[in-house]
C-alpha cells in the first residue's frame, strides 16, 4: 500500500473512529448535506488503512489521487451536484479492471499492469460519485476460499488477527468489516461474497447471475460469475445495486420490519448435515426469532444426493470453463499476459490444481460431456427440487447457514475439524454452490457471534430475478435481529 502521507489527511483519532462508523447512504447524505466534506471523511478512512494495514486487506491505495478525487468530488457538490454517491469511497475488488489503477488479478505478474478503461460496474459507481478508494486484496485469479495470496499476504479476520477472512473477495470484506470503507465491490463463483461475507460478519450481496455487469472483471466461470457488493447492512447493498442496475424498486428495501405471514423454507437434512454446533443453534435460534415475528418457516426435503448434485455439478461447470473464460478476458482487454504465464507463475497448490482440474489433459479435467450433462440435467434437476419450496410450497427464500462453521485458524486453513470431522476449505462452500450453480440471488446476513467471537452467517437465496423482494425481506430480517457486533 501506498503510504504517501499528506497534511489535509491527518485527522484526530476519535473523529476517525466516528466516521468509519457511518454506512454508505449515511456518509452519501452526509457529504450531501454538506455536514461533512469528502476530504474530511476520505482523509479519515485512509487513515484508518493505515493503522490497519497488518490486515492485509488492499493491495493497492493511491493516497494522493484519492484525496484529489475527494476534494473534485467536494467541488462538485459546491456546484450543485447531488449524485447518489457523491464523494464516498469505496473498495474494489482487484479482479475489476481500474482505469489509471493498478490491477493485479492477485497476481504477482500483472502487479504494475495500469489498464485504460474501468469495469462496467467501476464506471457506473464513478458515475454515481463514488471515489475508488483503492483495490482489495483477493485470492490469485479469485481461486480460493480462505483468504491466502503468495505475493500480497494472508488477508486476516477484523475480529482475530489469527484468523481467515474467507475468499475469494478477501480483502473486500475485510475492510468493510474493518470500517476501513463503508462498502466493497466484490465477485462471486462459488460463494466467493457470500463466505467472506459470513466469516467477517458483513453482509454480502449475490445478485442473479448476470443482472450486473460484468465486463472487465477476471472470469473463472461465464455461467456462473456474479459480481456483487459487501456493506454493513443491507440498505447499503440496495443503495449500490440501484446504481449498478439503474433498477428503482417501488417500496424501498427499509420499508418496515414486519415478516408476519412470510413464509420462508429450511432443509435441515442438506443444510445442517455438517456442521458446527454452535452455528447450527444459531441458526436455530434465528428460524425461532423468524416464527415468533409471524413468519411462517416450514422444513423442506431436497432429497439425499442433493449434496453431491450441487457439488458435481457446479465445480464440474467451475473448472471446465475456466481456460477459455480467462484466455478470452485477456485477449479483449490488452491485459499484458497469457493463460500459460498466469498458470506458471501461480503458487505451487494452486498449479497443482489448475493442472489437474483446469487443464484440458489433466487428470482430474472435466469431460465435454460431462460439462454439458451439468448444464443439461444436473441444473434444471436441481431447480426442479428448489421449486418444491418456491413454487409449492410458496416461500420467498431459503434460509441456511451460510458457512457450516466459523472462521478457521489462518494455520489450518488447507484441512480443519467441522463437528469433529476434519474437511477442506472447499467445505466453506458446502451452502453456497447450490445458488451459484443456478444463478439465484442469495445474500449472507451477520447474525451474531460466537462464544470466541467470531462472526456467524445466515444465507438467504430467493428464485431467479427476485433481487429486490431479497434485498426488502432481508432488510426486514435485519431489522429484526438488530444490529450486529463489528470489529474494533
Amino acid at each position: 500500500m501506498d503510504d504517501t502521507t499528506t497534511a489535509s489527511s491527518r485527522t484526530a483519532p476519535r473523529e476517525t473512529a466516528d466516521l468509519a462508523l457511518l454506512g454508505l447512504a449515511a456518509a452519501a447524505t452526509a457529504v450531501r448535506n454538506g455536514d461533512i466534506t469528502s476530504e474530511t471523511y476520505t482523509a479519515a478512512l485512509l487513515q484508518r488503512a493505515r493503522t490497519l494495514a497488518e490486515l492485509n486487506a488492499f493491495v493497492t491505495i493511491d493516497e494522493a489521487a484519492v484525496l484529489t478525487a475527494a476534494r473534485d468530488a467536494d467541488r462538485a457538490r459546491a456546484d450543485g451536484s447531488t449524485a447518489p454517491l457523491l464523494g464516498v469511497p469505496l473498495g474494489v475488488k482487484d479482479s475489476y479492471l481500474t482505469k489509471g489503477l493498478p490491477t493485479s488479478l492477485g497476481l504477482d505478474n500483472l502487479a504494475h499492469f495500469v489498464p485504460r478503461e474501468d469495469a462496467d460496474a467501476v464506471r457506473a459507481i464513478k458515475d454515481a460519485g463514488a471515489l475508488v478508494f483503492g483495490k482489495n486484496n483477493l485470492v490469485e485469479m479469485s481461486y480460493g476460499l480462505t483468504g491466502h495470496n503468495a505475493r500480497y499476504g494472508q488477508v486476516k479476520n477484523p475480529h482475530a488477527r489469527d484468523r481467515v477472512s474467507g475468499g475469494s473477495s478477501s480483502g473486500s470484506a475485510a475492510s468493510v468489516a474493518a470500517g476501513i470503507v463503508p462498502a466493497s465491490l466484490g465477485g462471486d463463483t462459488v460463494g466467493s461474497i457470500r463466505v467472506p461475507a459470513s466469516l467477517c460478519g458483513v453482509v454480502g450481496f449475490k445478485p442473479t447471475t448476470g443482472r450486473w455487469p460484468r465486463n472487465g472483471v477476471a472470469p473463472i466461470s461465464h455461467t456462473l460469475d456474479t459480481t456483487g457488493v459487501f456493506a454493513r447492512s443491507v440498505e447499503d447493498c440496495a443503495l449500490v445495486d440501484q446504481v449498478v442496475t439503474g433498477e428503482r424498486a417501488e417500496e424501498p428495501p427499509g420499508a418496515g420490519y414486519n415478516v408476519k405471514g412470510v413464509r420462508l423454507a429450511y432443509a435441515p437434512r442438506q443444510f445442517l448435515d455438517l456442521v458446527d454446533p454452535e452455528v447450527e443453534a444459531r441458526f436455530r435460534d434465528v428460524v425461532r426469532l423468524l416464527q415468533e415475528a409471524g413468519a411462517e418457516v416450514v422444513e423442506v426435503d431436497l432429497g439425499d444426493d442433493f449434496g453431491t448434485l450441487t457439488q458435481t455439478a457446479t465445480w464440474s461447470i467451475f473448472f471446465h470453463e475456466t481456460v477459455g473464460a480467462i484466455s478470452e478476458f485477456l485477449r479483449r482487454h490488452d491485459v499484458p499476459t497469457t493463460f500459460e504465464a498466469i498458470y506458471q507463475g501461480l503458487k505451487p497448490d494452486l498449479q497443482k490444481v489448475w493442472g489437474h482440474m483446469a487443464l484440458p489433459g489433466g487428470g482430474g479435467a472435466v469431460s465435454m460431456e460431462a460439462y454439458q450433462t451439468a448444464l443439461t440435467v444436473s441444473r434444471p434437476e436441481i431447480q426442479r427440487r428448489l421449486d418444491v419450496a418456491f413454487v409449492a410450497q410458496g416461500v420467498e427464500a431459503i434460509l441456511q447457514p451460510t458457512t457450516p462453521c466459523t472462521a478457521p485458524l489462518i494455520e489450518q486453513q488447507a484441512s480443519f475439524l467441522i463437528a469433529g470431522r476434519e474437511v477442506s476449505h472447499l467445505t466453506l462452500a458446502n451452502h453456497t454452490v447450490s445458488a451459484s450453480g443456478l444463478g439465484l440471488p442469495g445474500i449472507s446476513l451477520p447474525v451474531g457471534l460466537s462464544r470466541g467471537g467470531l462472526p456467524i452467517g445466515l444465507e438467504l437465496d430467493a428464485p431467479l430475478g427476485r433481487d429486490w423482494a431479497l434485498l426488502r425481506l432481508a432488510r426486514r430480517i435485519e431489522g429484526i435481529l438488530g444490529a450486529q457486533p463489528t470489529s474494533t
